[in-house]
């Protein structure tokens, strides 16, 4: 019996789940959590390195996912300084780290589809 399947439901944080799919997607689902952890898997980083490593992502959006990583406790926040600007640094917390092995495995699969279907473009 798969792990999944030992009840009807599952609840985290008062959150109640179909399936642990389902609260999987949540927390890192939708366009921009997995990148912005998959940028921030070897090292820590400021706000603009994280916008310039990801160009096509809105201000606005990145703020919004990066606030929800922290509060779902991918992600912790440090803020450098009382006056501005103040310098703030963000990276994995030790539950974000124990998510790295399946962005691994998300970028190893992106890249095999890459090889069979398409093609990689550099600039």
């Amino acid at each position: 019996m798969k792990t999944e399947c030992l009840a009807n439901m599952v609840e985290v944080n008062e959150k109640i789940y179909p399936c642990t799919v389902s609260l999987t997607m949540d927390l890192i689902g939708g366009k921009w959590k997995a990148v912005i952890l998959y940028h921030l898997k070897d090292k820590e980083k400021r706000y603009s390195e994280l916008r310039r490593e990801m160009p096509s992502v809105t201000e606005m959006t990145l703020s919004i996912q990066l606030k929800q990583l922290e509060k779902d406790g991918f992600v912790t926040r440090k803020v450098y300084g009382e006056k501005p600007p103040v310098k703030v640094v963000y990276s994995l917390t030790q539950f974000g780290e124990s998510f790295v092995p399946v962005l691994e495995a998300i970028t190893e699969w992106g890249n095999k589809v890459v090889i069979e279907k398409g093609k990689f473009i550099t600039s």
